[in-house]
């Protein structure tokens, strides 16, 4: 019973989270003379008013979702991975670099193109994982700058190898593209890609991995508890350097996303961009589960299409759904708040 009651309170702090950010985003909007029913309104009709806004709210999910079960994987092996943004952007350029450069059958160019991007973000993550697991620097510090040096570096390449008129690359062959006019038809010609396939397969993946494999039992393990681990005959630093680098693929593969399905190439990018770090909030919001971050991922895609809507119809800036956003984190964040909040309506009881 107490089993059922813990699922059913991870269930709810996100839906109540979201609800409570939603809830102040709309009181804030009052304050600022913004009608929040009408701009709520426009951010539905955003969302959900035609097959271009569906097409393009699971095109922005699909990164989503794997940069979210990149932290959230980290996370269940006890490491916090801050490095995804910089792992998303090497990723991307591999990506980019197989289906520019290789002329193959587009059934081994494709799952070519995307190995190759996650296994740049898995070189990318395996670097602070040693870092973390022979000389104990905390990972926190090596992924945020590994961040800096992706940006920089990838940019640097772009420069020097693969510069195209419009500081980008050229266009990926089109037998490395994820890119599917039907789905594009089907909704009302979106940006809508296979990338949505892969990131459920990397979902698949994780939960397979985690859960249904010695190897994840051991990963798992090493995040409860290093020393029970190591007194287990687990070797603590192998798991280590192994969690960062399948949580760096996944990073990885978020940028194929970009790169052989939204843009077909990659450009230089003068700051972040975003993706990597939205995934910590996914995660968050899914209770690093594989299923949750598949809606949470949704749930963020949403809003950010759902926001230009919102700006153009009820003339509400943009940036108030990223005030909602970290007001959905801090309540996520802030679980022991819901824990009372429920409690007091279930007991019946006045807040």
């Amino acid at each position: 019973m107490n089993v059922i009651k813990g699922r059913l309170f991870h269930m709810l702090v996100p839906a109540i989270s979201v609800l409570l950010g939603l809830l102040i985003g709309g009181i804030i909007m009052l304050v600022s003379d913004y009608d929040p029913i009408k701009a709520y309104s426009a951010l539905i009709e955003g969302i959900f008013g035609n097959g271009y806004n569906m097409g393009e709210t699971i095109r922005a999910a699909s990164p989503l979702i794997l940069s979210g079960l990149a932290v959230a994987f980290a996370f269940r092996t006890g490491l916090f991975n801050i490095g995804v943004e910089g792992q998303l952007l090497v990723g991307w350029l591999a990506s980019v670099y197989v289906g520019i450069n290789f002329d193959l059958p587009k059934i081994i160019h494709l799952p070519l193109a995307v190995i190759a991007g996650a296994l740049a973000g898995a070189i990318w993550g395996v670097l602070p994982g040693i870092l973390k697991a022979r000389f104990k620097v905390h990972e926190v510090i090596t992924t945020i700058m590994m961040n800096y040096i992706a940006l920089y570096v990838t940019n640097a390449i772009i420069r020097a190898y693969m510069l195209a008129p419009g500081e980008r690359t050229k266009d990926i062959k089109e037998s490395a593209s994820l890119a599917s006019p039907w789905l594009q038809q089907l909704t009302d010609f979106s940006r809508l890609h296979y990338g949505i396939v892969v990131a459920i397969i990397g979902a698949l993946i994780m939960w397979f991995v985690l859960w249904k494999t010695t190897t994840g039992y051991e990963l798992r393990a090493v995040g409860f508890n290093q020393h029970a681990s190591q007194y287990a005959g687990i070797s603590v630093s192998k798991n280590i350097i192994l969690a960062m680098a399948i949580s760096g693929a996944f990073a990885g593969a978020a940028g194929t996303m970009e790169g052989l399905g939204t843009y077909q190439y990659m450009t230089i990018n003068n700051a972040f961009t975003g993706v990597g770090f939205d995934g910590i909030a996914v995660s968050l919001l899914g209770a690093n589960g594989s299923v949750g971050i598949i809606v949470a991922a949704l749930l963020f895609g949403g809003l950010k299409i759902g926001a230009l809507t919102m700006q153009s119809t009820a003339g509400v800036p943009t940036e108030l759904i990223g005030i909602v956003i970290a007001l959905i984190i801090f309540f996520v964040a802030s679980s022991y708040l819901i824990r009372w909040l429920t409690n007091r309506f279930t007991k019946g009881g006045k807040l």
